[in-house]
């Protein structure tokens, strides 16, 4: 800082010091607005994030519409999951680069560990791409093989907690874990791994936590494990926990890996292709119907960031807009009580320029106050958003960048609410202050 620019602070630093009543009243102002604005938002931010930033773009959901043709309107959007007939067929076709049917489920764990009484854990029955396609971190181990979806293998990778619960931590792959009363080799243990929200299958819960256990579906299959989540059935389809085979159900998740357009237009006609073929052997009634969302368009077509939480945001951005306009008020009357002052610096050759380039510094230092105190009442705010019984509620943390939007948000604040009261303040007529004195 120039010793110009030093000057400007000193005397704004003075002017501040001077009225401290007034001051405090424009800090808390810019502060509790920026707190609730900022709470607000942060939580609008980690809702409406990408789960796989890095991975996001190349991964694709596809939906056909298997469905009779009772009720058919034109334009319809299809099913929002597969039947198992669908699913096995999309797999085999292996026309992605990579892929994933899946479900989620629940089993009973038996733990070898003394003392540990068998619970029930948060299950995902897939297939073997699913980890490579997520990228899905390991700490021990690895995942299973696409050998081992044929075999319906008796194979389980489990998470870190898990792991720590059942096997007290370390290194448990090739140990022996009971599942649903079978006996499964651990394959993996997983690494850190978070994905908000749950993309995968939003039908558990848009924000549910990540499953425990992970088996191959074959094998959930061949074992007759019940299934979780939702069973849209059409004509006799029976639905229940575990739909047969041959139900016209829809009930599980299907996700591809696409890693160019040309791969996503070729797939998309696919898709289209393999519904007039199902139609034209009698499996599909209606005319091809197919969506195919990359990850982040699923999220927006699910609306998966609450209403509550987008009108909570309008809210505290029109509370902002009102502390702002009282920290203007505030500011006004300051500015205008130094009239004498700004007139007698004025005649002694200070420039409005001068004049207003102080006054705005004056202005931002009251909004780096307000910054540091509506940053305290932001955190405050956010841990009282995690005591929410909302699933969603453990999300409420700062991060870098919304901390860098508290100050950046504080400063421009308060520079634009000082902006109209400092130039208001330097259109004084220095003649008429003099001749008041």
């Amino acid at each position: 800082m120039n010793s110009q620019g030093a000057y400007y602070l000193q005397l704004a630093l003075r002017a501040l010091q001077r009225n401290p009543v007034l001051t405090a009243l424009m800090v808390l102002a810019l502060a509790v607005g920026i707190g609730t604005c900022m709470t607000t938002l942060t939580v609008l931010h980690v809702l409406s994030g990408d789960p796989l930033p890095g991975r996001s773009a190349d991964l694709y959901y596809p939906q056909i519409d298997p469905r009779d043709a009772l009720s058919y309107r034109p334009g319809e959007e299809p099913m929002g999951q597969v039947t198992w007939i669908d699913g096995m067929n999309l797999l085999d076709a292996h026309r992605a680069d990579r892929q994933a049917l899946m479900t989620g489920g629940s089993v009973a764990v038996q733990s070898p560990r003394s003392g540990v009484d068998p619970f029930f854990e948060d299950a995902r029955a897939t297939t073997a791409e699913f980890f490579p396609m997520f990228g899905v971190p390991f700490r021990y181990g690895h995942g299973w093989d696409a050998a081992d979806d044929a075999a319906r293998a008796r194979v389980a990778v489990i998470s870190d907690a898990l792991n720590r619960r059942v096997f007290g931590g370390g290194d448990s792959v090739g140990k022996v874990l009971r599942l649903d009363g079978a006996a499964f080799r651990v394959a993996g243990v997983l690494g850190d791994w978070h994905p908000d929200p749950h993309f995968y299958d939003l039908d558990l819960g848009s924000y549910a936590e990540p499953e425990g256990v992970y088996l191959p579906l074959s094998t959930s299959q061949d074992l007759k494990m019940d299934h979780e989540g939702s069973v849209d059935c059409w004509g006799n389809g029976g639905g229940g926990t575990r739909p047969a085979h041959n139900a016209p159900c829809v009930w599980l998740q299907f996700w591809v890996q696409l890693d160019s357009p040309a791969k996503v237009a070729a797939y998309k006609q696919f898709l289209v292709n393999y519904s007039a073929q199902q139609k034209s052997l009698g499996r599909f009634q209606r005319p091809p119907n197919v969506r195919l969302r990359s990850l982040m368009q699923w999220l927006s077509y699910n609306q998966v960031v609450p209403d509550d939480v987008r009108m909570q945001a309008w809210l505290a951005l029109g509370f902002l807009l009102v502390c702002l306009v009282n920290t203007v008020g505030l500011l006004l009357a300051k500015f205008l009580r130094r009239s004498s002052e700004i007139g007698v610096r004025r005649a002694l050759g200070a420039s409005r320029r001068a004049i207003f380039t102080q006054l705005l510094i004056e202005s931002g230092l009251v909004g780096l106050a307000g910054g540091v105190l509506g940053l305290l009442l932001t955190l405050l705010g956010l841990w009282a958003v995690r005591q929410q019984p909302s699933n969603y509620a453990r999300l409420a943390h700062l991060d870098p960048a919304m901390l860098l939007a508290t100050f950046g948000l504080a400063l421009a604040g308060s520079l634009l609410a000082g902006a109209l009261p400092a130039w208001r303040a330097c259109l004084i007529p220095p003649a008429l202050q003099l001749k008041a004195q």
